[in-house]
């Protein structure tokens, strides 16, 4: 039996390698025009593999760890053609590879966000088998201490009403505008995780190039233990210093709990901003609220606007409603009877699994509606963390470069076209750093594909922040006027293109509906810059601003095909002003001539500085070229940011 047991570990420890193509080719993939094919996988060490597709060949010899990699000289666009990959006796064969143009569709929730989800979605889907040369790869979410050479075996979906519907969204469109003009297959691969940072879709060799994250990249831990162990040390150190103690069981609903000592978290804002990066697990929230008799009497209706993830909600101690999903309005119903004259406490037991936490969304979902009027619940709540949730892996915000490790590093022999990105919200609060941390990332991935044998730089479109949150009265701080400010600097880099998209957002959603829009607008700089065709993609863009006599700003725009114009008609909205007080006021603008604005207020007789669309969500804002493309918000001031002491916590 003793000498069975050793004859059956060593057969185990001796298996061969079976041959494997690596996990991103797959029946009905897409594979790049006109570039290097790289075809790669595993066998037994030390095997000849040989690698065939549309009458090309190529071997190639596995390493010591059974590693192996072909190059097939470069292929037109056509198909259908078959890959076959063999070593000694074993076969493989892939099906149905098309060779066309391969974008890469990356960023966090509004560029994973399913085509079935956005608007006229029946419609889109009941019409995708008249696109079947669309194709659609979505990586599994994946993080990782370690730059990981494979993925998982992934599907590649060919467009129809089955399988569109759990496409990117703005991929969708994006692609079907561009195979509309160039016909040729379009294969997207699709890497977008929702609510992640830039810092984490960065390789740890670039982010230790930046000062505040050398010293996380340097101390990063090898394994998950050590990670765990750490993470749970740095939660409870973080959780001490904000409420003074530990956490523990609270009867947080009680209205006899004395609270007075408690700190205070701002709503809506997520707590991480505040002071507890990183947490994930209980929070209780109280609120106190003096209502007059009239107020008190009668039913009322409680709004808690958006809640990340789950809530308990209880008033004076009772418990009127429970929901879970960070997306999903609370309106809960009070008897009546519940409310009473002077002292009332709203408190919520707030659940979150995951990042951010606590309430988001607009100031105003948070109220209390009563028979004789509507009392604002926004501004400081008290606050006590209860419990965290326990740590068993890294999340994909924990640590620089974890989603470059698991999701990007897989594919970086894998020729592509370009990269189309959508990504910013979760780095609003520290907006400023996004002027460095952004080009930091596309030089980053281009370098990683050049070292893949990539000519030129990497395409790289992006799409700058739509409208949402707060509409405040005046834009002298917004940090999504910020991040989308930031982004626009990244223009300054060669092979880029900006989408704007502040006319299509939604103050109350960060998810506006309208993909197709954003989608159709990369898809114009995709054609102009990577396809050479002539049409407008840019929108107007501030050339110049002079002050004149009289205190009037006039701005010189380029890139105006068709020439200024107002979206729907005037007056010409979005401007503001300010003196050397830096106090900015609402501004009257009008169009002179083809390419060039006035800007004026009558309340700033010496203006010093001019602002357009400098809000979080500036929807009114509607200078527009003759294609309808919207003009980017910009300032003409270099004020200091609201944002500009505001650093990452890892």
């Amino acid at each position: 039996m003793r000498a069975a047991l050793i004859a059956a570990l060593l057969a185990a420890s001796t298996a061969a390698q079976a041959l494997e193509l690596a996990g991103v080719f797959a029946d009905h993939m897409v594979l790049q025009r006109d570039a290097p094919l790289r075809i790669w996988g595993r066998a037994e060490p030390g095997q000849s593999v040989r690698v065939e597709l549309a009458g090309r060949s190529a071997q190639a010899l596995t390493d010591r760890d059974g590693r192996w990699r072909a190059e097939l000289a470069p292929l037109r666009a056509g198909g259908p053609h078959r890959l076959q990959v063999s070593a000694g006796p074993e076969r493989l064969r892939l099906d149905d590879v098309l060779i066309g143009d391969v974008w890469i569709a990356a960023g966090q929730s509004n560029m994973e966000w399913r085509l079935a989800d956005a608007h006229d979605a029946a419609a889109e889907i009941a019409a995708a088998g008249a696109h079947a040369q669309i194709r659609h790869a979505k990586m599994p979410h994946r993080v990782s201490l370690q730059p990981q050479q494979d993925a998982p075996p992934l599907c590649w979906d060919v467009a129809g009403p089955a399988t569109a519907g759990d496409f990117s969204a703005v991929a969708w469109h994006f692609a079907r505008r561009v195979q509309a003009d160039v016909k040729v297959p379009i294969g997207i691969l699709n890497l977008s995780w929702g609510g992640t940072h830039v810092e984490t879709w960065t390789s740890p060799r670039a982010a230790a190039a930046d000062p505040e994250l050398a010293a996380t990249v340097r101390a990063m831990p090898a394994d998950t233990a050590a990670f765990v162990q750490r993470r749970r040390d740095r939660l409870l150190e973080r959780v001490r210093r904000f409420q003074g103690g530990e956490p523990g069981d609270i009867a947080g609903a009680d209205p006899r709990l004395d609270d007075r000592a408690w700190p205070t978290l701002n709503a809506p804002q997520a707590w991480e901003a505040q002071g507890l990066p990183g947490l994930d697990g209980r929070v209780w929230l109280r609120r106190h609220v003096r209502l007059t008799a009239a107020e008190a009497a009668g039913a009322a209706t409680l709004h808690l606007g958006l809640v990340d993830d789950c809530d308990e909600s209880f008033v004076n101690g009772q418990p009127v409603g429970q929901t879970c999903g960070w997306d999903r309005p609370r309106v809960y119903a009070l008897p009546a009877g519940l409310l009473r004259e002077g002292d009332n406490l709203v408190a919520l037991r707030v659940t979150d699994t995951g990042g951010d936490g606590g309430f988001h969304g607009a100031a105003a979902l948070l109220r209390l509606e009563t028979a004789a009027g509507t009392l604002p619940l926004a501004g400081p709540w008290q606050a006590r963390v209860e419990s965290l949730q326990p740590v068993q892996e890294p999340g994909p915000n924990d640590l620089p470069g974890l989603l470059f490790n698991g999701m990007v590093s897989p594919f970086t022999p894998f020729a592509a076209r370009g990269v189309i990105w959508y990504q910013g919200e979760t780095n609003a609060p520290r907006a400023a750093r996004y002027a460095q941390a952004f080009p930091r990332l596309i030089e980053d991935w281009r370098s990683q594909w050049r070292e893949q044998g990539l000519r030129g730089p990497l395409p790289f479109y992006f799409v700058q922040l739509s409208s949402y949150g707060p509409r405040p009265p005046l834009p002298e701080g917004s940090a999504f006027a910020e991040l989308r400010d930031a982004q626009r600097q990244a223009l300054a880099l060669p092979a880029t293109g900006m989408a704007v998209s502040i006319d299509v957002g939604d103050a109350d959603d960060i998810h506006p509906r309208d993909k197709r829009t954003v989608g159709e607008r990369l898809a114009r700089i995709a054609l102009a810059q990577a396809y050479g065709r002539r049409l407008p993609f840019k929108g107007p863009t501030l050339q110049a601003s002079r002050l004149q006599p009289g205190g009037r700003f006039e701005l010189s725009f380029g890139d105006v095909a068709g020439g200024l114009a107002m979206r729907g008609g005037g007056p010409l909205l979005g401007f503001a002003v300010a003196g050397a007080d830096q106090r900015f006021v609402p501004a009257r603008a009008e169009i002179v001539g083809r390419d060039r604005v006035r800007v004026w207020s009558d309340a700033v007789p010496r203006p010093v500085a001019v602002r357009y669309a400098w809000a979080d969500t500036p929807l009114q804002a509607n200078l527009v070229d003759g294609a309808g493309l919207p003009a980017s918000p910009w300032r003409s001031d270099r004020w200091p940011l609201v944002t500009r002491d505001i650093r990452p916590e890892f």
